[in-house]
């Protein structure tokens, strides 16, 4: 398979599917990477709990789809400032 290392899809996990609505998906960061990033390039949102805001990924799909994978490598390449 070209590429092979950027996809890994666990069919057996017994969360999978995850998130509805992605044809193929890559289950490689099942953990988002980017989760501690304050700006990142998926769809998220902020919810306060006790006057902490947490960041909510909830309906993210972004690290989920493989043709993101370069996104990804590119924002761990670069710290946030």
């Amino acid at each position: 398979m070209k590429n092979s290392y950027r996809f890994f899809e666990n069919r057996e996990c017994e969360y999978y599917p995850c998130h509805k609505g992605i044809d193929h998906l890559n289950c490689l960061f099942c953990y988002c990477p980017l989760y501690s990033r304050k700006h990142c390039p998926g769809t998220h949102t902020w919810i306060e709990k006790d006057g902490v805001a947490i960041k909510n990924c909830t309906d993210c799909t972004f690290p989920h789809e493989p043709e993101n994978y370069p996104v990804i490598i590119e924002f761990l390449k670069h710290p946030e400032k």
